[in-house]
């Protein structure tokens, strides 16, 4: 389904959230509760698997206080990129249609 890189990203990203969690001193129980999932989906979310909803991701990222951490994600890296992009942003843009099979 992913590359395997992809799959290590999501694995020690399940890995840090756990140690984030453990850091806490909070049970799976306990955690699992307060986030709104069950003991399963919590042992699926701490081992990376890509099933997990990235709802809950983000709740649990905020339930230890790290959700602010999103904002480093996807962030333009230069001055020179955002301009660049609001240049070609001006012109309107659509995806190109997908075919379905």
């Amino acid at each position: 389904m992913f590359s395997n890189s992809v799959h290590d990203q999501l694995q020690a990203l399940g890995t840090r959230f756990k140690e984030a969690r453990l850091d806490r001193n909070e049970s799976q129980q306990r955690f699992a509760a307060r986030l709104g999932v069950s003991i399963p989906t919590l042992r699926k979310l701490e081992k990376g698997d890509p099933t997990v909803a990235i709802g809950t991701w983000v709740k649990g990222l905020w339930l230890l206080d790290r959700v602010e951490d999103l904002d480093n994600i996807l962030v333009k890296s230069s001055l020179f990129e955002k301009w660049e992009s609001r240049q070609v942003l001006k012109k309107r843009q659509r995806a190109s249609r997908r075919k379905i099979r």
